[in-house]
């Protein structure tokens, strides 16, 4: 059985997706897959088992990547094509069966276990292999807790100020989370190590993972971190698929779609859509509570 798997550019968007992919894994044991994504998010299913190929191409004007994408896909028959994107390729490839995003209001991620009928939708996963969890250990070697924390975002209006990231660590590493030890991630690029310089800076010790990791070595790291504080980005929605205690950071973006799914995920909202109005105090609270496994508002 041969399944075909189309998903987003970006990278929260494909992490989101992973639970609808898991969950085909589980439902078809012998089939093989092929996965369609954005560049920036194709690492994402490098590991994954079963996966003969990841396919990804580049968006470009009016539609054309669909073209240069049918044509890598058309000359085989598929048993199945899960289509995460809500185009009209599926329909364009000889299929027995097709299943497609339709979107709908309400969060993301029930919008794609809709795409298969599931309610509740099935949270996302990572896939990764023992050296990448080797590695993670190198990096993050066992003793104190660790605080990842993303100070990055895709526009700057998502971002947190670098001098509250590093108050809310201090305030954390003495009282909840004694001694605890800061790793501050970035995806790769000068732009994102820009980003991420701030609050560097102001945390001198910190263990630096800025753009130093693939999208399934990062999720190896995430998985060892005692809790992921981060702005509305990948790396938000990747800790929390990892199993992180991770509360997300939200001002102008939508929460009530792109919060982070996982067992142990909570959003944090600014009472006013601008990230500085977002204080300290607030997101120390919110992040104790997520700790003591309380609801989190």
């Amino acid at each position: 059985m041969r399944i075909l798997f189309v998903t987003s550019n970006r990278v929260g968007d494909a992490v989101l997706s992973t639970g609808l992919l898991d969950h085909l894994l589980k439902t078809y044991p012998a089939a093989n897959f092929t996965v369609a994504c954005g560049p920036a998010a194709a690492e994402l299913f490098f590991r994954m088992p079963r996966c003969e190929q990841v396919i990804a191409f580049e968006k470009r004007r009016f539609g054309r990547h669909w073209l240069g994408l049918w044509a890598k896909l058309v000359g085989r028959v598929w048993d199945l094509v899960v289509d995460n994107r809500g185009s009209a390729l599926g329909y364009c490839l000889a299929a027995r069966a097709r299943a497609g995003l339709r979107h709908r209001d309400g969060p993301k991620i029930a919008e794609i276990g809709a795409i298969l009928g599931l309610d509740p939708p099935p949270l996302p996963v990572v896939w990764t292999a023992p050296a990448d969890d080797a590695k993670a250990a190198t990096l993050l070697a066992p003793g104190a807790p660790v605080i990842a924390l993303a100070p990055t975002a895709n526009w700057s209006g998502k971002i947190w100020p670098a001098e509250r990231f590093a108050a809310l660590f201090r305030a954390l590493a003495t009282t909840t989370l004694p001694g605890a030890r800061a790793a501050v991630f970035a995806g790769p690029g000068a732009a994102e190590r820009a980003l991420a310089a701030p609050l560097l800076a102001q945390l001198p010790d910190a263990i630096d993972l800025c753009g130093r990791l693939t999208l399934y070595e990062a999720a190896a790291c995430l998985a060892r971190a005692a809790l992921f504080i981060g702005n509305d980005s990948g790396l938000m929605h990747l800790a929390a698929a990892a199993g992180a205690p991770t509360l997300g950071l939200f001002g102008p973006t939508s929460a009530a779609i792109y919060a982070p799914a996982g067992r142990r995920a909570a959003a944090v909202i600014a009472p006013a859509p601008r990230m500085d109005a977002l204080a300290v105090a607030h997101v120390h609270d919110a992040a104790r509570s997520l700790l003591a496994g309380e609801i989190v508002a």
